[in-house]
């Protein structure tokens, strides 16, 4: 029998491996041990308030939630008080670049994130299938989902002559693409309308596949074709998208990119609010950060690099020179988290002149090198009431729009909410904010068994101290990893423990 000596005063993680059952008669199988999770300070993803309580997980799986004995056989594991969760959903990430090379996903694993939603901002892995197949040949220590770019499908239909509009017969063949590309499992179409080549895509064009994808039974996701100047025109796109096609959709990483527009957020909340009373499934998701990343070309829907007034208006208006840093510049890579203001003082130059001559640089050196990408930046843009808003908003999911390089977001949006808005700011209570990376993420994603610590649902945990956990990495050193994540199971499997990874890889791919 077991020794009940387990106690709710235990101070840090003990783990206590019990016993294997006695040894089975040869060619009878014997049962995976039970986990069992005691002292936990549950919050389950739904809202309510946190509760102490155990888990049972049993293989991949949420068995059992409530006033739990240990069973023989069983690992027994003292949360000591610390909050369990479920584990977290990056509904817009890109750490998909570089996934590949860092199976343990640590910068992930550190935010308590379980799973990694890809294919946004209109570009994604092509073919779908093959990404999927060589993942669950190789999986990483998270899940995977994929949504399929309107700009891949672009690019792939129209080649180096992408950037027209598409005529009837190439619309007809990203149709063709798309359903292929749905049919290997997407969860949805996704459309990146500030970037090459969708920028040059018609409303129509972009319904017609909207309307392809609701009725595979997907959903659709955007970076609007503007998140500053003309912000108000590009929201009534999408909300006519969810209009015609009745599939749900989402804004991501919704913004209000200028200073004219800044204390906005109301009113735009107020016609997503609209949106949803006529029926209109949209939602949204957040980053908690004033700064975005992006090419440097966004700021001037033109493209003309020599329109000096445009270039002033963007500086007042829409992101100061001091407020643009560098993340890639192939042209002098020691610009590299320098300023525009910066490196106009260093050239003598002003910063109108400067930031033009930087963009015609960067064209020079793609032109000069296959094409190949010779800058990001992060810019300056939002607010933080703004923010504070639309994380407060029932509809918003938290995401980390980041990677493995550049903006801090992709080693510490999770965190960031715990540590300032829950922390510091009370911005939001702690099962609110944790509803919002768990089963509303999911919800919003289409995820039926993710989410929410319930019985029957995927084992997928992360463990955590809400006085302690704490983002690190900041605008000039993104990637630092963050704190205070003790432990994280996926589908069942520990992966992460004591901020380590123990090199369990048990991620799995979602499929819709």
């Amino acid at each position: 029998m077991l020794t009940k000596f387990l106690s709710f005063g235990s101070a840090l993680l003990v783990a206590l491996v019990i016993a294997s059952c006695s040894q089975q008669d040869e060619g009878v199988s014997v049962r995976t041990p039970s986990i069992l999770l005691i002292n936990a300070n549950i919050v389950d993803g739904t809202g309510n308030p946190a509760t102490m309580s155990a888990v049972r997980i049993e293989g991949e799986l949420i068995v059992e939630v409530g006033a739990l004995e240990p069973v023989e056989g069983e690992r027994v594991i003292n949360a000591g008080g610390l909050v369990l969760a479920p584990g977290f959903i990056d509904t817009h990430s890109h750490h998909d670049n570089g996934l590949g090379e860092n199976l343990d996903a640590l910068p992930l694993l550190t935010q308590g994130i379980t799973t990694a939603v890809f294919g946004q901002d209109g570009s994604h892995a092509l073919p779908l299938s093959g990404l999927f197949e060589k993942y669950e040949e190789n999986p990483a220590a998270v899940n995977i989902a994929s949504y399929v770019g309107h700009n891949t499908l672009r690019i792939e239909v129209m080649g180096d002559d992408s950037n027209r509009v598409a005529t009837e017969l190439e619309i007809e063949d990203m149709r063709a693409l798309l359903k292929k590309e749905m049919k290997a499992g997407a969860i949805g179409f996704s459309s990146g309308l500030e970037y090459e080549p969708g920028l040059y895509s018609t409303r129509d064009e972009v319904l017609t596949l909207a309307k392809d994808t609701a009725e595979i039974g997907g959903r659709y996701i955007s970076h609007m074709r503007s998140e500053d100047r003309f912000v108000w025109d590009a929201v009534e796109e999408i909300i006519s998208i969810g209009r015609e096609t009745g599939m749900p959709v989402q804004i991501s990483h919704i913004k209000l990119a200028a200073k004219g527009l800044w204390g906005q957020s109301g009113r735009l909340l107020e016609r997503l609010e609209e949106a949803r009373a006529e029926g209109i499934d949209i939602t949204a998701d957040v980053y908690p950060y004033e700064y975005w990343q992006s090419t440097i070309w966004v700021l001037l829907p033109s493209r003309d690099a020599d329109d000096l007034e445009e270039i002033e208006y963007v500086l007042d208006e829409l992101t100061p020179a001091d407020g643009i840093i560098f993340t890639i510049f192939e042209p002098d890579p020691s610009y590299v988290n320098r300023s525009v203001a910066e490196i106009a003082h260093l050239r003598g130059t002003n910063e109108v002149q400067t930031l033009s001559d930087l963009m015609k640089e960067a064209t020079a050196w793609s032109e000069a090198n296959e094409g190949k990408r010779a800058e990001s930046i992060m810019g300056k843009s939002m607010n933080e009431e703004d923010i504070e808003t639309f994380l407060q908003w029932p509809h918003v999911n938290l995401c980390s729009d980041g990677g493995y390089t550049g903006h801090p977001r992709g080693f510490g949006s999770f965190p960031r909410v715990f540590a300032k808005y829950v922390r510091e700011n009370g911005t939001l209570t702690l099962e609110t904010a944790i509803e919002s990376m768990t089963s509303r993420a999911a919800q919003h994603m289409g995820f039926v068994d993710r989410g929410l610590i319930k019985p029957g649902f995927k084992a997928d945990l992360v463990l955590f101290d809400p006085e302690t956990i704490q983002d690190h990495a900041d605008i000039r050193d993104g990637q630092v990893l963050s704190s205070g994540v003790s432990m994280v199971w996926v589908n069942g499997q520990l992966v992460l423990e004591n901020g380590k990874s123990n090199e369990a890889r048990p991620g799995q791919v979602i499929r819709r």
